[in-house]
């Protein structure tokens, strides 16, 4: 199998209040679980066998509809997990911070327009906290597509995703995405993010 899917640093109960152990682990092993195995499925015997996920991604258009679909949703969840700790909130530093302040004039501004970006996404999708060549961007992405594909309205390297699938928060909060958006500033891994971003 080409792409397995990645063990957590944190266990599933890690991020509560904010995120609970059971959305965590039927989120990880049976949605991230299943884009791992399809994304193997669809590209089994074929040229890209042995691509990375990023080289997939950026010739995406040239795949079939299952690798986009499985590729978005194996980077994306495997992203997701990453930036999340236990430990994580606060603000961000170093780099990152400079950037932020350079690109949204403050850490406040950029919550609200990415909060804004996860809240108004319509149906299943993605917000993003991009790097265009040095630039921070925020952007969204509908179902598992992400700014690395060559189909996306906005091209850039992600460094910060937030899942907005009703399956990543409707166990604890149903139908109000805002609350969980919220939440997910609490278990923002910002030293990840930063690296992700320099």
């Amino acid at each position: 199998m080409a792409f397995e899917l990645p063990k957590l640093s944190y266990s599933y109960d890690a991020l509560e209040p904010y995120i609970d152990a059971r959305t965590m682990e039927i989120h990880h092993t049976k949605h991230h679980g299943g884009y791992t195995n399809k994304l193997n499925d669809a590209i089994k015997g074929t040229s890209i066998e042995n691509q990375s996920i990023e080289e997939i991604l950026k010739e995406v258009s040239k795949h079939p509809t299952a690798v986009r679909n499985n590729g978005g949703g194996y980077y994306n969840h495997k992203l997701f997990w990453d930036i999340m700790s236990p430990d994580g909130g606060g603000e961000p530093s170093g780099k990152l911070m400079d950037a932020i302040k350079k690109d949204f004039g403050s850490v406040d501004n950029f919550k609200k327009e990415f909060n804004q970006a996860a809240a108004t996404r319509f149906g299943s999708g993605w917000a993003w906290l991009i790097n265009q060549d040095g630039k921070l961007v925020i952007a969204s992405t509908p179902n598992q597509d992400n700014p690395l594909m060559d189909i996306s309205e906005v091209k850039g390297t992600p460094i910060l995703g937030l899942d907005v699938w009703e399956h990543a928060y409707y166990l604890k909060y149903q139908n109000r995405r805002p609350e969980y958006i919220d939440a997910f500033w609490n278990v923002v891994d910002w030293n990840k993010v930063e690296k992700r971003f320099v």
